[in-house]
């Protein structure tokens, strides 16, 4: 099969994909501000609203300095010291990429899942981090099995398995996988699969192979050839901003030799410019 052939040539590629290390601690790229206060951030944001034109520096050095809990805190202080409700005046006086981002990043996280959900259809995907070992290789001779079958057998059992076990249940059946056959399932299954199925596919096990160069990946292509992916770049960069964004702009500059601030910088313009680039932090 094509894709997955591309995926494990990939590994062999210094800036290709790679299986991701397991890691603790916090990588993303928005922490608390240590000196926070609601009130004080609010009357800043009610001045930067009213001024004439709108103060789009107050905005971001605001909104993108704020951990999304100091934010939530912001939105109870603004109303209740100007009794009006913040993202409808920001709302108001904001437009385009700009004002997308900064409503977005006043979402709660389960809120933002939730507004971007309404542009996607919800996989059924577990999101169970323990590994099951004996279900994973009994997925992998699954896989094996389907494959010396009809074609039809080989789609369905792919997409149960890929469409419904947890990203870390994926890539532990894919480790298995080599016990069953020694070619490989890409050899097993080359040339079985094309066009939008193999592409749908192969972003689900990039994203378990390695979450942060998969996104990466998003992130450059949203930028790549005539005209920017706005969506994408602010779905990707607002969501895990405070996740593992800078494990991300690792992935990004090790794929692409250059900092993803650095694209940025050329495929992005005014106050959107701005607060992406604060989101992402010193390069």
């Amino acid at each position: 099969m094509a894709f997955f052939k591309k995926l494990f040539e990939q590994q062999n590629d210094d800036k290709g994909f790679k299986p991701a290390p397991f890691e603790t601690g916090y990588f993303g790229t928005v922490k608390a501000d240590p000196n926070f206060n609601a009130q004080n951030d609010a009357a800043k944001l009610k001045k930067a609203i009213e001024t004439k034109g709108v103060d789009e520096a107050t905005v971001v050095e605001v909104i993108a300095k704020r951990s999304n809990a100091q934010r939530q805190q912001i939105k109870a202080a603004y109303q209740q010291s100007a009794g009006k409700d913040l993202v409808a005046d920001l709302k108001k006086a904001l437009k385009s990429d700009f004002e997308e981002v900064v409503l977005a990043l006043l979402m709660t996280p389960p809120e933002y899942d939730a507004f971007e959900m309404k542009r996607a259809m919800k996989a059924t995907r577990s999101e169970d981090r323990n590994i099951d070992d004996g279900m994973a290789k009994s997925d992998a001779k699954a896989l094996f099995e389907a494959g010396e079958n009809r074609i039809g057998t080989v789609c369905s059992v792919l997409i149960d398995i890929l469409t419904n076990r947890s990203e870390a249940q994926l890539c532990k059946i894919l480790q298995y996988y080599g016990q069953f056959s020694k070619d490989g399932l890409a050899k097993d299954l080359e040339g079985e699969l094309s066009g939008n199925f193999e592409d749908c596919l192969m972003t689900l096990v990039k994203g378990a192979w390695n979450k942060h160069a998969y996104f990466a990946e998003r992130l450059q292509l949203a930028m790549k050839g005539v005209g920017t992916d706005t969506d994408t770049l602010t779905r990707i960069i607002v969501s895990r901003s405070e996740i593992d964004l800078l494990k991300i702009m690792q992935e990004y500059k090790r794929m692409y030799g250059k900092t993803l601030q650095e694209d940025l910088l050329k495929e992005t313009k005014g106050d959107y410019e701005k607060i992406v680039l604060a989101l992402c932090g010193t390069p």
